[in-house]
C-alpha cells in the first residue's frame, strides 16, 4: 500500500485521540515525577497538532507518520506504567 487515505488516517486520528483522553484521565502505575508524565502528554498533543498540520496541507503521509508517532508515545506511557490504562484497543497492554 503506497497511499494513506483520508479515510484510514480519520481512523488513525480517532483511536490516537481516544487514546489521549484516556491516558490523561488515568492514574500512575508506577512512581514517576510530575513533569515525566507531563512531558509525556506534551509529546503526544504536539504530535498530533503536527499530524493535523499535514492533514490540512493534505500531506497524508506525513500526517500518518506523525499521528503513529503520537501514538507510539501514548503506548510507550502505557507499557511503562505512566498511563495505567487497561484497553487493548487504544493501547499495546493487556485488558485486566
Amino acid at each position: 500500500m503506497s497511499n494513506v487515505t483520508k479515510e484510514k488516517l480519520k481512523k488513525y486520528f480517532s483511536v490516537t485521540e481516544q487514546a489521549l483522553e484516556k491516558a490523561k484521565k488515568s492514574s500512575e502505575n508506577i512512581q514517576i515525577t510530575d513533569k515525566t508524565r507531563a512531558d509525556f502528554i506534551d509529546m503526544v498533543e504536539r504530535y498530533l497538532s503536527d499530524a493535523k498540520y499535514f492533514e490540512r496541507k493534505k500531506d497524508f503521509v506525513n500526517a500518518f507518520a506523525a499521528i503513529n508517532y503520537a501514538h507510539g508515545w501514548l503506548d510507550a506511557g502505557a507499557r511503562t506504567g505512566i498511563f495505567n490504562v487497561k484497553d487493548s484497543k487504544l493501547f499495546t497492554v493487556d485488558d485486566d
